[in-house]
């Protein structure tokens, strides 16, 4: 019903897709930044329709979804994790993905629109707790462009994985550059 709407969008706002999304994967971590805009939100609803990865999802907190209008959530894609629970929101997502034959994720490592000093692990735990890759995202801005990196998997050495995740998205510039991660490459 809505998809004229994002590929109208897509395809009158100029953005590309550089790069070849990994379709052989059925379940991914898509790690999507930098995160500078709530534009973004608009510009990942539009790629999602483009690749035609319509079951791919990103998290809300619970109380999105148990109100009259939780309905518009879970058909944008949203899945519910709770906040309050004593099962933590990485072991939540980790049974989404043990559960669904077909889940992909969008999340953002910053976790925030701001900048950061440092990115948040929790995409990295679900990917290594779920045993799925993780897919680097970059919204490039200044050159209109959805960046699709290699799909990574997780190794026993968290740190080096990390640099590896900075070190793709270090060049990438968002709709604010001075919110983007260039700075946190060593």
């Amino acid at each position: 019903m809505i998809g004229w709407i994002w590929k109208l969008y897509w395809k009158f706002s100029g953005w590309k897709v550089v790069g070849e999304f990994p379709y052989q994967y059925k379940k991914m971590v898509l790690i999507v930044a930098p995160h500078t805009s709530s534009s973004d939100v608009i510009i990942g609803f539009a790629a999602r329709h483009h690749l035609k990865i319509h079951h791919a999802k990103f998290l809300g907190k619970k109380e999105l979804f148990d109100g009259p209008f939780g309905f518009i959530f879970r058909w944008l894609g949203g899945t519910p994790v709770d906040r309050f629970s004593k099962q933590g929101m990485v072991e939540q997502v980790v049974a989404y993905f043990a559960n669904n034959e077909n889940f992909l994720l969008a999340m953002a490592p910053e976790g925030t629109r701001k900048r950061v000093d440092k990115l948040r692990t929790g995409f990295y735990h679900i990917a290594q707790q779920a045993g799925v890759p993780i897919l680097p995202v970059g919204l490039d801005f200044k050159n209109k462009q959805l960046v699709l990196g290699e799909p990574l998997f997780t190794t026993n050495d968290e740190a080096a994985d990390m640099k590896k995740v900075i070190a793709f998205f270090a060049e990438i510039r968002g709709k604010h550059p001075e919110y983007d991660l260039g700075h946190l490459k060593e």
